[in-house]
């Protein structure tokens, strides 16, 4: 007896093992894109509420103010770390279609707050023009949105140069060509 139970992770080499080998390589560049992202939203959120708030800047300009900011951190950090393994374009070309989808990120964002704030604080200002609201209309719904956006179109257009790993074929594919 040599002690592996059946149905144990060592066993499992058919249908989870291909599951990792084909979508490996995207849960590893999420997780990254998202502590990236994660830092990049702690600096927006701290950021517009500082302007927004402490000093009285109108919100929809201390959204922009707050997101061109962390927009550039964020691109710094996806760059060289997020998707690292890829061959670098042109920098001035990612850095450019960067902040062009990041714009329309940051379109969602503020179009999220808009509505919240102008259109439902028109017909309810006690709720939905308060702090609380805008921030919760910016970074649950606008930045969530948002983010959905950007990861696409970064992977899609921004870092897609020769470099990324090729999805390996299935071990069931190879045997059955063999």
């Amino acid at each position: 007896m040599t002690g592996d139970q059946p149905g144990s992770p060592q066993t499992r080499t058919g249908p989870v093992r291909a599951l990792i080998d084909r979508f490996g390589h995207l849960v590893r560049e999420l997780s990254k894109f998202a502590t990236v992202g994660g830092i990049a939203f702690l600096v927006d959120f701290a950021l517009f509420n500082y302007l927004a708030n402490a000093q009285q800047v109108e919100q929809i300009t201390a959204k922009t103010i707050s997101t061109v900011v962390a927009a550039t951190l964020a691109f710094l950090g996806n760059r060289f770390w997020t998707w690292r393994h890829r061959q670098r374009s042109h920098p001035a070309r990612e850095y450019a279609l960067f902040f062009i989808f990041n714009g329309v990120g940051l379109g969602i964002a503020v179009a999220c707050l808009a509505i919240s704030r102008y259109g439902l604080g028109a017909i309810w200002p006690e709720v939905f023009q308060t702090a609380v609201a805008d921030n919760v209309a910016s970074y649950l719904v606008g930045t969530g949105l948002g983010t959905l956006f950007r990861f696409w179109s970064y992977r899609r257009f921004v870092f897609v140069e020769a470099g990324t790993r090729s999805v390996p074929e299935a071990a069931h594919e190879r045997d059955r060509r063999a």
